[in-house]
């Protein structure tokens, strides 16, 4: 570790390299898309199948891709240094990385209490887990502190499960208060930071247990990589690690390549982005035909306090939602259709700036009074921001409303 605490600009571009040894080390990290690993004895063969699996620190334990393998761990190793967290591990996405993560801290017939703000995907899994695994689940309001707290002192849960920044709605979760009232109960917590990133926040240095994202996203940041990751400590990671290795949930090199590549500029994109988010939604409160703008960087926003509280300085996301009231479906998406720049993809985090339909996309799992419940309309759409001049973006807003 450095002697010096460094910047997370700083962090991105030099984590994840090999360190040089009796050889010159590539400057660039090597893509090793090996299944199998050779050891020079079988003595040495047999102690590497024992152990828990290759990583950075402790590359002699490579033995199978499924256990580890090195360019995935050298992009872990990054994702550790900017979570500041013990152990990081990778996955084939950010719903494999979320069911080895559930699977770690619970047991049947434990209780589950998530955010009611919660990906249309994650209250699917958490569904189906109830179903299949014997789970009691539960879902409260994480945007009332006080009625989420009230839920877990009530529900006393083995495990919390909210979103840093909720989606679609960006609406911020005062991580604080869940983290105290969770470890008051004994529960463990499992933060989603998915659309907050490091950059904004690190939820591991204010006592989260967990903290996975969907490396996918804002991570790889340039549309082309499926994959996940969780951080936490090395006792909890120990076991999210045997998940992997038995579901087989485990990141290609190739994708870990890219991942990390990507995570290169992550800082420069998320600053770049949360300025032009900010813009743009100063822009849309005053277009005639937005009925409410959803941007926890709005001091009028609900959330803009939390924000502050929680985030970078001066940094509320690269994530908001807008909408039109007294629209259905079709009109919505005849408005999506007029896009010239912005460009409809049901994914985030991409350096191009995209729109997605929440009622039909992220959330289509979700029933019309469930989605109600969280304020998604049918003329609610979500931006995500990249990386372009965010006038060109304004512009684009402009003419498609017009």
């Amino acid at each position: 570790m450095p002697d010096f605490k460094r910047s997370i600009y700083t962090l991105a571009v030099s984590s994840g390299h090999e360190e040089p040894g009796d050889l010159p080390a590539p400057a660039m990290p090597s893509i090793v898309p090996s299944v199998g690993f050779v050891h020079r004895s079988m003595q040495e063969t047999d102690r590497a199948l024992g152990a828990a699996g290759g990583s950075a620190d402790h590359p002699a334990d490579y033995i199978y891709s499924r256990h580890g393998a090195p360019t995935q761990a050298a992009f872990e190793s990054a994702i550790a240094l900017l979570e500041e967290a013990e152990v990081s591990l990778s996955f084939s996405s950010g719903m494999a990385a979320l069911h080895a993560a559930l699977l770690a801290t619970v047991v049947p017939g434990n209780v589950v209490l998530a955010a009611k703000q919660s990906y249309g995907a994650t209250h699917t899994l958490l569904g189906w887990a109830g179903a299949n695994l014997g789970l009691h689940v539960h879902f409260a309001d994480a945007l009332d502190a006080g009625t989420f707290r009230q839920a877990i002192e009530e529900q006393r849960p083995a495990l919390v499960i909210c979103e840093t920044l909720t989606n679609p709605l960006a609406r911020v979760v005062s991580l604080g208060s869940v983290i105290e009232a969770a470890r008051k109960v004994g529960a463990k917590t499992l933060i989603d930071n998915t659309f907050a990133t490091p950059f904004l926040i690190t939820p591991l240095t204010m006592g989260a247990d967990l903290v996975a994202h969907s490396a996918t996203k804002f991570i790889n940041g340039h549309g082309d990589v499926t994959g996940g990751v969780v951080s936490g400590s090395s006792e909890l990671m120990d076991k999210v690690r045997t998940n992997r290795r038995l579901l087989g949930g485990v990141m290609s090199p190739f994708d870990a390549y890219l991942a990390l590549r990507g995570l290169r500029t992550l800082p420069l994109r998320m600053r770049h982005a949360c300025e032009s988010a900010m813009q743009i939604a100063r822009w849309l409160v005053d277009h005639p035909r937005v009925s409410r703008v959803f941007y926890p960087g709005l001091e009028s926003d609900a959330s803009h306090e939390a924000a502050r509280a929680q985030f970078r300085q001066g940094a509320f996301g690269a994530m908001l939602a807008f909408e039109i009231a007294n629209v259905d479906r079709s009109e919505t998406f005849r408005l999506a259709d007029c896009f010239q720049v912005i460009r409809p993809v049901t994914s985030l985090g991409d350096v191009n700036t995209l729109v997605s339909h929440p009622a039909s996309s992220s959330h289509r799992g979700l029933s019309p009074k469930q989605r109600a419940a969280q304020h998604i309309t049918e003329g609610t759409l979500r931006l995500s921001i990249g990386i372009e001049d965010s006038a060109d973006i304004i512009a684009d807003l402009d003419q498609a409303l017009a």
